[in-house]
């Protein structure tokens, strides 16, 4: 935690809350997480002068601390967090109509040559463009500051166009590094989950391989990796600490999940496809236990209840499947 942008001890501590993982000492975890938090995070003002990368994550952050408090019944605390959650908008600056860093003085940082492009300014290992999207817990705020669907809708299609295959370091979607990992999946949110199916099973094909360059970019404690698992398995959280996770194409005919019995009602879950293949990555059809599924998410506790999800998959879109 202490070497990473943010603060992500506590989203891991709130999505294990939320998904029932609770056998430890509890009061004793959240007292631990809210002295974390007061200790880092945004300034009064709700932003981390020069750093959007930190603002973000913090905002994130302060959202699942809020989330926390109201599941322990802590109201003042819920509150208090809930209000920081919202201050991302503190550092979006309308007039270039994306992110910026802010000084002290809440003066914008001048635009570099590259704009929103230029990796470091006031990035992580990334740049405005990539860590921009970075709002988990409020995507349709964010959506409403960035201009509305249309707008944001036209932007991330160019992004994941302006992408080199080999999905390499780059100033566009850089899986190579993880703040882009959940992007893929905003379209779902934006009503267009046959975009999700198509990106995720690009990424899947062209940014892992099985030889020793086989991963992008670096594994980070495994979240190279787990992007891939469960990506490729057709779901996977776009924010942790809520229980909805993004559904998309799976790789695979058949997934079995084996389920953890002190967590779960179900013995496994499995996720199975007909009509795969390399160039059918788009969903026609989906049934859940056998009667018809037509979101584009699952929640928590449809996997951990068991059974099976089944995926009918083609080579067009279906633009109507998942559409909300």
């Amino acid at each position: 935690s202490g070497c990473m942008v943010g603060n992500p001890a506590i989203s891991v501590l709130c999505d294990a809350y939320r998904k029932g993982i609770r056998d430890y000492d509890v009061e004793k975890a959240y007292r631990y997480a809210l002295n974390t938090s007061r200790r880092f995070g945004n300034n009064d003002d709700g932003y981390t002068p020069g750093n959007i990368s930190c603002t973000l994550e913090y905002d994130y952050t302060d959202w699942c601390m809020a989330r926390l408090a109201e599941w322990l019944g802590k109201e003042g605390d819920r509150a208090h967090f809930d209000k920081r959650a919202l201050s991302y908008a503190t550092i979006f600056d309308p007039e270039s109509g994306w992110f910026r860093p802010r000084n002290e003085k809440g003066v914008f940082s001048s635009l570099p040559e590259k704009g929103r492009l230029q990796e470091g300014y006031g990035c992580v290992e990334s740049n405005p463009y990539q860590q921009g999207w970075f709002v988990p817990h409020d995507v349709e705020g964010m959506i409403r500051l960035m201009g509305g669907r249309e707008k944001v809708l036209a932007d991330l299609k160019d992004m994941f166009e302006k992408t080199p295959g080999d999905y390499l370091w780059n100033d566009y979607y850089n899986h190579a590094n993880e703040p882009v990992h959940h992007v893929p999946f905003l379209f779902n949110r934006l009503g267009m989950p046959s975009l999700t199916q198509k990106w995720t099973r690009d990424i899947c094909r062209n940014a892992y391989h099985d030889k020793v360059t086989g991963l992008v970019g670096n594994e980070d404690v495994g979240q190279m990796s787990a992007w891939y698992i469960l990506a490729s398995a057709g779901f996977h959280p776009l924010c942790p600490g809520e229980t909805r996770y993004e559904l998309t194409a799976p790789v695979f005919d058949r997934v079995e999940i084996a389920l953890d019995r002190r967590y779960a009602k179900g013995r496994k879950f499995v996720v199975t496809t007909e009509g795969n293949a390399p160039d059918a990555c788009y969903i026609q059809s989906a049934t859940l236990n056998g009667k018809p599924y037509n979101r584009c998410y699952i929640d928590h506790e449809d996997i951990v209840r068991g059974g099976e999800l089944h995926f009918v998959l083609g080579r067009t879109p279906n633009k109507q499947w998942g559409v909300e």
